[in-house]
This record gives C-alpha cells, sequence and structure tokens, in this order.
C-alpha cells in the first residue's frame, strides 16, 4: 500500500474545496449563522440563550477549518485575492473577545452574513460590477456636491431670516436640502411653509428637485447598470475565447489525426507493395456514412 503524498492530498483538499456540496453547506452555514445572530438579540430563556451560543461557536469553528483548509491548498495565493482577504478579516473578527474595549465588535459578528458575497457567484458578480461603478459614482458624487454647496448657501441666504430653523446656517441648510433631495415630507413639511413666506421660493425648490432628485440620482442607476452590463459582457467575451480556444485545440488534435492516418496508408501501401487496398480517408468515411 502506497503512501498518501502531500500533493495527492493537497489535491484532495482543492477538490473538496471546489465541490458544489461544499459550497453548498458553507451557505448553509452561513445562513443559519445569521439567524442565531438574529434569534439572540430578543430576550430569551438561559437555556435556549446557551444552546444558540453553543451553535454559533460550532459555526465559527466550521469557518476557520475553512480558513485554514484554504490557506493549506492556496499557500501565499490566498491573500493574493481580494475575496479572501475579506473571509479572512470577518472570520478573524469573530475569533477576538467581545469583551472590554472589543466590545464594539460584538455588533461586528453579523457581518459574517456578507460572506454569502464570496460564495454565491452572482451575488459576487453584483458587488465586483459595484465596485467597478465606484469611479463614475465619484465623479457624479463631485457634481452632486457642487450644487448642494451652491444651493445650500442661497437657502441660507435667501430663507435664513424667516426660517432660521431649516436654513439658519450652512450645515444646516445643506440637512434641509437633503431632506427635500429624498422627497421626505419636503413639500408640507419645508416647502410650503417657506412658500407661503417667499411666494417665489417654489422654484428654488422645484428646480432643486428636479436637478438633484430626477437627473443626478438617476446617474448613479445609469452608471451601475453600465457596469453590470460590461461585466456581463466581458463574462460573455471570455466564455466565447475558452470555446475558440477548445475549438482550435479539438481541429489540431483532427488534423494531427489525418496525419497519422495518411502516414499509416503510406507505410500500409510500400509493404504491400501497391497491392494492398489502401484505407479510407476520412473523407470516404463520411460520404459511406451519410450514403447509409
Amino acid at each position: 500500500m502506497s503512501d498518501v503524498t502531500p500533493e495527492a492530498t493537497k489535491n484532495h483538499v482543492a477538490r473538496l474545496l471546489d465541490s458544489a456540496a461544499f459550497r453548498n453547506t458553507i451557505t448553509t452555514l452561513i445562513l443559519v449563522n445569521a439567524a442565531i445572530l438574529g434569534l439572540l438579540t430578543y430576550p430569551l430563556p438561559e437555556l435556549m440563550v446557551q444552546v444558540l451560543t453553543y451553535a454559533d461557536h460550532a459555526i465559527i469553528a466550521a469557518f476557520v477549518v475553512e480558513i485554514v483548509l484554504k490557506v493549506f491548498v492556496h499557500r501565499l495565493n490566498f491573500f493574493k485575492s481580494g475575496w479572501n482577504w475579506f473571509d479572512f478579516l470577518v472570520v478573524a473578527i469573530s475569533l477576538v473577545p467581545a469583551a472590554g474595549a472589543f466590545t464594539v465588535l460584538r455588533a461586528l459578528r453579523v457581518l459574517r452574513l456578507f460572506r454569502l458575497f464570496s460564495v454565491i457567484p452572482e451575488m459576487r458578480s453584483v458587488v465586483e460590477a459595484l465596485g467597478k461603478a465606484i469611479p463614475g459614482m465619484g465623479a457624479i458624487m463631485l457634481v452632486l456636491g457642487v450644487i448642494f454647496y451652491v444651493a445650500s448657501v442661497m437657502g441660507a441666504k435667501l430663507f435664513s431670516g424667516t426660517h432660521p430653523q431649516f436654513f439658519g446656517d450652512l450645515g444646516g441648510s445643506a440637512y434641509t436640502l437633503f431632506q427635500v433631495m429624498t422627497l421626505e415630507s419636503w413639500s408640507m413639511g419645508i416647502a410650503r411653509p417657506v412658500i407661503a413666506e417667499h411666494p417665489f421660493a417654489w422654484i428654488f425648490f422645484v428646480g432643486f428637485v428636479i436637478v438633484t432628485s430626477f437627473a443626478v440620482l438617476n446617474l448613479f442607476i445609469a452608471v451601475i447598470v453600465d457596469s453590470m452590463q460590461s461585466k456581463h459582457f466581458d463574462a460573455e467575451t471570455e466564455r466565447q475565447a475558452e470555446a475558440h480556444d477548445e475549438r482550435e485545440v479539438l481541429i489540431h488534435e483532427v488534423r494531427a489525426l489525418r496525419s497519422e492516418l495518411a502516414d499509416l496508408r503510406e507505410l500500409l501501401g510500400k509493404e504491400g507493395g501497391g497491392d494492398q487496398p489502401s484505407m479510407p480517408s476520412l473523407s470516404d468515411s463520411n460520404r459511406a456514412d451519410k450514403a447509409e
């Protein structure tokens, strides 16, 4: 009986980590862990709290084993992936004792649910598309910031005398306009009281809503949709390139097979002195199959 080599063990563990059953198990543990953390926010009997706590610790141990196995397989290459870093940090936070100065980390344990982003490929694609959209969104944020600053200064200059609770200073004016942009009680709560004192103030509010809520904010959606479409096209192009490479390999193998058959026919012809019947070519075989 031959000894199991470290390389064979590594390959076996790699196949285990890539298997659908393992991924489904990790996904189930993440969902169960999220449910446990949610239940622990309710007042429960002491026995049930202990059971849920033990279950939480067992799931954390399973996550630690997963990380250890991935490091064993990939070695230092494990840390070249941003998703692996994310999983590592989330699990590391779970291991820090939530006591003393680290009490705030108790609330961060729910971040384990974000591991679904790295486990489920579809969710990972959405997050990656959002990440690619950040540069475009940053430019839109700058445009929105300039609009907010100009409108906030104008609001403070125009309405601070009659409505200091809304436009008393730059900060208060910006917060008020943020509420207007979100369309949260902007008409009855803010715009109409101001319009009662300043009849032409509707131009200011309506113009601000049109520019921010209906124009600039929709640019965020446009950038995100464009990023997701680009990622979809990139994935499709990659699949087509892989299919093309597979076809090229297949064509090369067919050509090599035809060359070998031609050499074999030539060799048989020389050995038989030309009296032996020649082997049929691939094209002849195909025609014969079609005739049948």
